[in-house]
């Protein structure tokens, strides 16, 4: 990319870490506004992408969309196109329109493999979203803990989502007993800049990685990843996120969005490599969706860079 794929957040963040210039200098080379050959096919291998977006009130959200590998297809270098409509209650059904924002985060769970895409909505009809990139890159493997991930299509209707502005004993125990989750974030300066938008990432852990205070708060550790810092750089700019727990053993999927901040750990204070920085997120809306996740998945292997770093 000839200009800076990063935003004001990005680059704050990454001069406080002082890895500044030398990711201005990888981002350009790294970060295209087309997917290679490769990223092509790997989306159209998955079962499922994790998907990014805002709602009416510019709150993020985290989704996901599923189908038989090969549900998404790319005819030509900037194009993704998606064959398969949003979980029963899941918000993302209101926010996908032409002109919609949305960060897009393809993960094969077996091989560790992700690949991140951010893009616009350039078609949508039933069953059929057309996606133009605008930002593609690959990702390192760390804190992906393997599963064996397969398609299932489930035959009976979903119940009603439930929905509530705290944490519920449901959503509670499905947050300690995640050692995934996927986090929604977003940056709309108000002057128009070409690298707003949204973003889709992952975090790792062992089971409990995720702290909740009684007052429903939760607490989260931000492991050192590749330093683009497009999550903290998001949330240091508009300080609100979205989240997302699977439950494949139940098909239950947990989403909630809330106010996040980073809780920036001094390095004398701290060993940065076993506790991180932390984010720190308010509940505003929970909801969990019963009985809809169209895949199994089954965990295969705890990442080793977990295990080395002694998490949670």
């Amino acid at each position: 990319m000839s200009s800076s794929p990063f935003h004001r957040g990005e680059r704050a963040v990454q001069e406080r870490f002082g890895v500044r210039d030398r990711l201005e200098r990888a981002g350009r080379r790294l970060i295209r506004d087309h997917m290679p050959d490769q990223h092509r096919t790997f989306f159209a291998g998955l079962a499922m992408v994790f998907v990014g977006s805002v709602d009416g009130a510019g709150r993020p959200w985290a989704s996901l969309l599923a189908g038989p590998p090969g549900f998404m297809q790319s005819p030509d270098p900037r194009t993704l196109a998606i064959a398969a409509e949003p979980l029963p209650g899941d918000p993302l059904g209101a926010a996908l329109a032409t002109g919609a924002r949305l960060g897009l985060l393809g993960l094969e769970h077996h091989t560790r493999r992700r690949n991140r895409l951010n893009g616009t909505v350039v078609a949508r009809a039933s069953g059929h979203t057309e996606i133009r990139v605008e930002q593609s890159i690959g990702n390192c493997p760390k804190y992906i803990n393997a599963r064996d991930v397969r398609w299932r299509p489930r035959a009976e209707p979903a119940p009603p989502p439930v929905v509530a502005d705290h944490l519920t004993d449901r959503a509670r125990a499905l947050l300690a007993e995640a050692d995934t989750l996927y986090i929604a974030s977003s940056f709309r300066p108000e002057s128009a800049e070409r690298r707003h938008g949204v973003d889709m990432s992952h975090r790792g852990g062992l089971p409990g990685f995720i702290g909740v205070a009684a007052d429903g708060t939760l607490t989260m550790p931000d492991y050192t990843g590749n330093n683009f810092f497009n999550t903290l750089g998001n949330i240091l700019e508009d300080g609100r996120c979205g989240l997302m727990v699977l439950d494949f053993a139940r098909g239950d999927v947990l989403q909630l969005t809330g106010e996040a901040r980073i809780d920036w750990r001094a390095p004398e204070d701290d060993d940065p490599k076993l506790k991180p920085r932390t984010l720190q997120i308010r509940p505003v809306e929970v909801r969990i969706l019963p009985a809809v996740l169209p895949l199994t998945a089954e965990l295969m292997e705890i990442s080793p860079y977990l295990r080395a770093l002694g998490a949670p």
